[in-house]
Order: C-alpha cells, then sequence, then structure tokens
C-alpha cells in the first residue's frame, strides 16, 4: 500500500495553493495532506529568522497523518523553501536549540523548484545550516527526489518579468543567465547524491486563478501533466 504524503508549502504560500495537487495525489492512490499555513504563518520567519513556528506545524501533521494511518513513515513533498526546511526537519542536530529528528518517519523527500543555496544574506542563516550540517542527500535510508523545472532562461533586462528573473537566479546560485523555473536554476534545486529531475516547461509556483480565467497555458510542478512524470517516485 502506498504511504500517506505530506505536502509542505513553498515561502509565504498557502495550503489552499496546493487543494489541486492534494486531490490529484490522493485520487492516484497516494493519501496526501498539506500541512495547513496561511500565509500569516510565515510572517515571523521574515527577514531570515528561524523556520521553527513552520517546523512545528510540519511535525504536528505529520504525526497526525501517522497517528490517522497508522503507518510508519510518510513521503515528504516540499515546494520551494518547503524542501530545504524538510531537510532541517529531518535533521537529528539542534536547530535554534531544537532537535526534530524527524529522518526516521521519512520514506522519500521530494523536493520541487527548491532553492538548495543561495547568495542572499538573510536565507543563508537557514540554508548554510541545513547544508554545511546535512549536506546533499545525507541520510542513505532516505530517498531523496530532486525536481527542476526549466522554462526561462534568465538574462539582463530592463522588463520587469526578466528583470526579476534574472535577478531571482543570481541570488539564489550566483549566475543570471542561466536555465530555470522563473524563480530557482535548475541547479541549484538539485542535491548532490539525490534522484536529480529536469522537466521541460515547468513553471515555480501553482497556476493563478488570474491565468486560469484568462484560459492561459500554464505547467507548474503540481500540473497532472508534470505530475505524472514524478508520482512513480513516491512508490
Amino acid at each position: 500500500m502506498p504511504l500517506p504524503t505530506v505536502i509542505l508549502p513553498g515561502y509565504l504560500a498557502a495550503a489552499r495553493d496546493y487543494l489541486a495537487l492534494e486531490q490529484y495525489l490522493t485520487q492516484a492512490g497516494f493519501p496526501t495532506v498539506t500541512v495547513p499555513l496561511t500565509r500569516q504563518s510565515w510572517w515571523v520567519t521574515l527577514g531570515g529568522r528561524p523556520v521553527t513556528p513552520i517546523l512545528s506545524q510540519l511535525d504536528r501533521t505529520i504525526q497526525q497523518v501517522l497517528s490517522q494511518t497508522q503507518a510508519d513513515r510518510i513521503n515528504l513533498i516540499g515546494h520551494s523553501a518547503g524542501g530545504w526546511i524538510s531537510r532541517i526537519y529531518m535533521g537529528d542536530r539542534p536547530y535554534c536549540g531544537q532537535k526534530w529528528a524527524g529522518q526516521p518517519q521519512v520514506s522519500t523527500l521530494m523536493t520541487l523548484g527548491t532553492p538548495h543555496t543561495s547568495q542572499e544574506r538573510w536565507t543563508r542563516r537557514n540554508l548554510d545550516f541545513v547544508n554545511t550540517t546535512y549536506p546533499g542527500a545525507f541520510y542513505e535510508s532516505v530517498n531523496y527526489v530532486c525536481v527542476a523545472g526549466k522554462a526561462i532562461y534568465g538574462k539582463p533586462s530592463l522588463r520587469p518579468g526578466e528583470w526579476f528573473t534574472y535577478q531571482s537566479y543570481q541570488i539564489t546560485g550566483g549566475i543570471g543567465q542561466c536555465w530555470g523555473d522563473g524563480i530557482t536554476p535548475v541547479e541549484a534545486a538539485h542535491l548532490e547524491g539525490a534522484t536529480n529531475l529536469v522537466l521541460e516547461n515547468v513553471r515555480h509556483s501553482p497556476q493563478t486563478s488570474d491565468a486560469l480565467d484568462r484560459g492561459q497555458g500554464y505547467r507548474w510542478y503540481g500540473s497532472p501533466e508534470v505530475v505524472s512524470q514524478w508520482i512513480q517516485y513516491l512508490a
């Protein structure tokens, strides 16, 4: 029987943004729950402050899922910042005075568009900790799968959208002119020792309601045709 799956949203994202993905995975045979975050849940972490409140909600959700399903492990999907926060959660070293040691409860960690590196000084407070303490696919008992989207090439430009992508790649990976999902460059989304995937024409964030209203085609990590390319790694 497939293991239950928990989704940890990305930075400043709410659980409702992942409802379609949650429902799709559940219908595909992977009972899925999203950590019940709101956008306001992230406010206490702004400016590089500890992500302890997010870790607490992640732990609470996982314990509830394990209790309700009587499973001994889960699959953990971390979108964007949710991926590196999940790596902190699995670790057995103190983070801001607290140990989470969630690794024995995680079978597969799948990161979707996670910036596993950063040059931005506030973000580095947390990322330097996790990359120094738990580098790469650190735990042999965990199946690490890192998914990167290749949709937009960063280039210097005065156009707001192109400028934002270039700057995001530059801050994350140190190089602005490269491929990525519009937020995270491909190389930064991968970890050494993990199963690293690159999916074509996949953007970073969940599809917005205004794009749906305009009938625009939009593929992100949670679109059904994209999920079909990585769902087998949860089996």
